[in-house]
């Protein structure tokens, strides 16, 4: 499969895995940006993608950028659906202590690309039963 991207800013990057077989592909940022702790940011990433009908991008955190600065996607995983064309962007909240700066070119997140099913949706007086049932929260123990 191939993926159609446009670059929307000079300095904008290919998504690119970082080993063979990586599921995810980084998206690099083409914006510089401070982050104040306890703040979110939208940073801009110069692409805009041509994402097949019955496919979705989703984008992650990076986990390296979570676990050693607290830099984490907002709405993770954000969704990219295969109508959108505009460019991608990634908000990022920092929750670590410390201003986190973006540099031009930084990888900030993660694109995964997933095919989706596309149900109908039909209403239903009753659902078919099953071991959990209505558990929710917290239902399966801590």
């Amino acid at each position: 499969m191939e993926l159609q991207v446009r670059l929307l800013h000079p300095q904008a990057r290919l998504p690119r895995r970082a080993h063979p077989g990586d599921a995810g592909a980084d998206l690099h940022s083409v914006e510089e940006i401070i982050i104040p702790p306890g703040e979110r940011r939208d940073v801009g990433t110069g692409l805009a993608l041509a994402i097949p009908e019955g496919y979705a991008g989703f984008v992650q955190p990076r986990s390296g950028l979570a676990f050693k600065h607290g830099i984490m996607v907002v709405n993770s995983p954000g969704l990219i659906d295969a109508g959108y064309r505009g460019e991608v962007r990634v908000s990022l909240y920092n929750s670590g202590r410390e201003p986190f700066a973006v540099a031009v070119g930084e990888r900030i997140a993660q694109l995964l690309i997933q095919r989706v099913e596309e149900p109908a949706f039909v209403a239903a007086d009753e659902l078919p039963d099953t071991r959990r049932g209505q558990g929710g929260f917290g239902s399966s123990g801590r």
